[in-house]
């Protein structure tokens, strides 16, 4: 008699063309993981504030899903992932359920689309000339992150429609975690738009 098969577990399903985002195998659970929260993702519900996290060619090993714990703890309305790969969710806490996520190949589809939702755009720049706390930030506002090494593209820098803000420093690098950058630019909008 044949032995019978295991059933078949859906969330065991990965998406055709998903690769592992670290080292040449990657981690086969944390794609399932990813694949079942994305799933689960599509049913998320937008968070109670107008605010909106852009996330530009992040790298998808670390920083995206502790950026999901903040959104999600900030009651972020929906993040938008620019040309980021599959990420370990685990790290999230559950974010990644819980925030809707805009998936975008290219940045202009993003920052179209918020324009057209009345969005005013906000780089994290360290270098820029205005802090975040002296500007009155916007009920809808999408504040953009760069990428941890690269920072911010020149697109984003060159772009007219986007204000640069920064993070007070007083210390010798050149910038925050883009993770607690994310934390700190939603702790200040929500100091400023106090509860939902």
């Amino acid at each position: 008699m044949a032995r019978p098969s295991p059933p078949r577990d859906p969330d065991r399903n990965i998406a055709p063309g998903t690769t592992p985002s670290r080292g040449s195998a990657g981690d086969a659970n944390a794609l399932w993981r990813y694949e079942r929260h994305r799933r689960r993702n599509l049913t998320a519900e937008p968070g109670p504030h107008d605010v909106v996290l852009v996330l530009e060619k992040l790298k998808a090993d670390f920083n995206v899903p502790k950026i999901f714990r903040s959104a999600e703890a900030f009651g972020v309305r929906c993040v938008h992932l620019i040309d980021v790969g599959p990420f370990d969710p685990a790290p999230a806490k559950g974010g990644f359920k819980h925030v809707p996520a805009r998936f975008h190949t290219q940045l202009e589809d993003s920052l179209r689309e918020l324009l057209t939702q009345g969005y005013t755009l906000l780089a994290m720049d360290p270098f820029a000339d205005t802090l975040i706390a002296d500007v009155a930030l916007p009920a809808k506002s999408a504040f953009i992150l760069g990428h941890e090494l690269h920072g911010l593209s020149e697109h984003v820098l060159g772009d007219e429609r986007v204000q640069r803000v920064r993070i007070p420093q007083w210390g010798s690098v050149d910038s925050l975690n883009v993770a607690v950058a994310a934390s700190v630019a939603l702790y200040e909008y929500a100091r400023q738009h106090g509860g939902a």
